[in-house]
């Protein structure tokens, strides 16, 4: 399967560069996975595309706010760096700019010296495992040092940094927040209680893999990044017990589609677990966890949009897509939603 059949046009101007003021406000197109009907709504409507007993499933990540500017603490040169993945202790995994100013033994201070950090090894790609030393607790200092790592389609500044969070965010890890989640509000999520709607959590924690794009032109060629996730004894059996009773599982993104999707693969249903993963879904996959999906309109030739069209089929995705540029719809991590059903 050629990567170019995953290729649509989006107009520049569709990108969303920031959110709407009311989160659930954003607009939602519904899609029939077995017909490719679209019909269109806002999003505070999907309470009335959710049946009692169905089990909504969301990834509580938190991004961390990972983007730190600093300098060379013997030139005062400026270097960027962002967080990846802890390593170990005070050890993480980075990427920084320009990499050929960072080598082993490099020092670099931000914030006045309430945060230093020294590289202690390479990486391919410009990465960089870098110890960090303050005072105190590292991810407060990160909080009033950092900012949001946003996407690099996002050219706007973001004003309100919580906005790149969702309303259940808990779990500090992500690079990128999981986006189809932004939409719910508190109230959003007790009208879906009222209704007599599950709510799970899983985690996942997003990497800036996540915006890599597929190098290869035969996609099952392609090399997934892996990603650390967790789900409960309390989700697995609540997910498994939906399903007993007829429900439907319907995840809150790729990033809990593709938690459950390795878990319900190795296993053949939920159970507790926590690991890494490098699923890879796209056209052809036989889903064994999930039965519907609340996502994004995805970059094209994406693997999210592989993803996508595995679940609701190609063509119709592709339909929706084009529908959605022709209605103007709002795309990527601000912009509006889809319902595959």
């Amino acid at each position: 399967m050629n990567v170019e059949d995953f290729d649509f046009h989006l107009p520049e101007e569709l990108i969303a560069q920031t959110p709407l003021e009311h989160r659930s406000e954003s607009r939602l197109m519904v899609l029939d996975k077995e017909n490719g009907s679209i019909e269109h709504y806002r999003f505070k409507n999907i309470v009335d595309f959710l049946e009692e007993g169905d089990c909504l499933v969301l990834n509580d990540t938190k991004v961390l706010p990972a983007r730190l500017f600093g300098q060379k603490g013997d030139t005062g040169a400026n270097i960027e760096v962002l967080l990846l993945k802890q390593e170990d202790g005070d050890q993480w995994e980075t990427l920084v700019k320009p990499a050929k100013r960072v080598r082993v033994g490099t020092e670099i201070v931000f914030g006045d010296g309430k945060l230093k950090a020294v590289c202690v090894g390479l990486k391919d790609h410009g990465g960089r495992i870098l110890e960090f030393h303050y005072e105190g607790i590292f991810y407060e200092v990160l909080d009033e040092l950092g900012e949001m790592p946003l996407p690099p389609y996002i050219r706007e500044r973001l004003d309100e940094q919580d906005r790149y969070q969702t309303v259940f965010a808990r779990e500090r890890g992500s690079a990128a927040a999981p986006t189809a989640g932004l939409h719910f509000t508190e109230e959003l999520l007790e009208d879906l209680k009222a209704k007599g709607i599950h709510i799970a959590f899983i985690t996942l924690h997003v990497g800036l893999g996540t915006f890599r794009p597929v190098s290869v032109d035969n996609i099952e060629e392609h090399d997934m990044h892996a990603e650390f996730y967790q789900v409960s004894e309390g989700t697995a059996r609540l997910l498994n017990e939906v399903k007993e009773r007829g429900g439907r599982v319907i995840t809150v993104g790729t990033t809990s589609t593709r938690t459950l999707e390795t878990i319900a693969s190795k296993h053949g249903k939920f159970v507790e677990e926590n690991g890494w993963t490098n699923i890879f879904i796209y056209p052809g996959y036989e889903f064994k966890g999930i039965d519907a999906l609340i996502t994004n309109f995805h970059l094209p030739k994406s693997t999210l949009i592989m993803l996508v069209s595995a679940l609701a089929g190609r063509e119709n995705v592709l339909n929706a897509y084009e529908t959605a540029v022709r209605e103007k719809y709002r795309f990527f991590s601000f912009g509006d939603a889809m319902f595959i059903k």
